[in-house]
């Protein structure tokens, strides 16, 4: 009985888990120290996050793979 009761509250604890992700930026930072950070939604943010750091600002290559057709 415990055990059934332990794996009731497994399931139910489940969908706590899980986060909700938004799509994903536009915009990746490509650093010169080989870091990429793709989280701007403006090319804006991108350059100035590179700011002094050095690298290159490109497209997010994935964001078409994670948008939801509306």
């Amino acid at each position: 009985m415990r055990v059934l009761a332990v794996i009731i509250t497994l399931f139910a604890a489940l969908p706590l888990g899980q986060c909700s992700s938004g799509p994903a930026a536009p915009w990746c930072a490509h650093y010169s120290t080989g870091l990429n950070d793709c989280s701007f939604y403006s090319f804006q943010q991108c350059t100035a996050a590179l700011s002094g750091a050095g690298g290159i600002c490109s497209p997010n290559s994935f964001r078409r793979r994670y948008q939801r057709d509306s």
